[in-house]
């Protein structure tokens, strides 16, 4: 064995070419060195590995790539939003395909058909929503105002129970709402705060209503023998449409335009 004075390596003595550099050994010539292969160039806008950069994981020409199903589906769905699962439909498959899209690496197209169905869908949603404001929210407003409607006639149908009672245990009726108030003051009734009504009720504000209470003229003997009470909304239109009106009579009458008087329609 010998030692090809080109690259080192051992050879057969009778050899006359190195197998290993290809050199000469009868000439004494080294092998001429071989070009480079070129390295074949990706598809147009993929990275070179000759300048840096890097092909890892496959790539799917745009020619091949397939349409995804979901992106088809959700412009399809788009186009029939007047059905409004449809709408629905046509967002998730929307957003789902082009994440798939995404992250498929060439492998799948139509982001363009799932953007179209995300704007359709979206748009319906948007109309649909605007509909049930429209609807809802009179309606809303409607229940509201007869809620606060109906407690503010059982408020006024507490404060002559009420009266009545001051005035059998008392004499005569009170002069203003604290008279009737009172509550939860640890001390015991009396006729200056007689316990009969709820606290928020005595402060003359209560589920949209201001309550007014008027004591007529005492008698000879100290006595009220009458009063009135006005029940009005607070933001008439707002929170309740009627006017309420009750006297001593008990009778509660009612007005849609102005404040209720003894000559109101009375309520049944």
């Amino acid at each position: 064995m010998k030692k090809c004075p080109f690259c080192a390596e051992e050879i057969q003595d009778e050899a006359i070419r190195c197998r290993f550099c290809q050199a000469n050994l009868a000439t004494g010539t080294s092998a001429p060195m071989q070009p480079a292969a070129p390295a074949s160039p990706g598809p147009a806008g993929w990275p070179s590995p000759a300048v840096g950069g890097t092909t890892s994981g496959p790539y799917i020409p745009t020619s091949d790539a397939q349409t995804s199903g979901m992106a088809i589906g959700s412009l399809i769905c788009g186009l029939f939003f007047f059905f409004f699962p449809a709408a629905i439909a046509a967002v998730i498959l929307g957003h789902v395909s082009r994440s798939q899209i995404r992250q498929s690496r060439g492998r799948l197209k139509g982001s363009g058909l799932a953007l179209a169905g995300l704007i359709l869908g979206y748009s319906w949603l948007g109309i649909v929503l605007l509909i049930i404001a429209a609807i809802a929210i009179p309606n809303l407003l409607r229940s509201k105002m007869a809620a606060n409607e109906a407690t503010a006639v059982g408020s006024l149908r507490t404060l002559n129970t009420a009266c009545v009672t001051y005035s059998t245990t008392y004499g005569g009726f009170p002069s203003s709402l604290d008279m009737l108030g009172g509550e939860g003051s640890g001390a015991p009734p009396s006729s200056t705060a007689a316990q009969l009504i709820d606290n928020m009720l005595q402060s003359g504000t209560k589920s949209g209503y201001s309550f007014t209470f008027s004591a007529g003229t005492a008698d000879t003997a100290g006595n009220i023998d009458y009063y009135i009470i006005n029940a009005n909304p607070v933001t008439p239109g707002t929170t309740g449409l009627r006017y309420f009106f009750t006297d001593q009579s008990g009778i509660i009458r009612a007005d849609t335009a102005a404040p209720a008087t003894e000559y109101s329609t009375p309520i049944t």
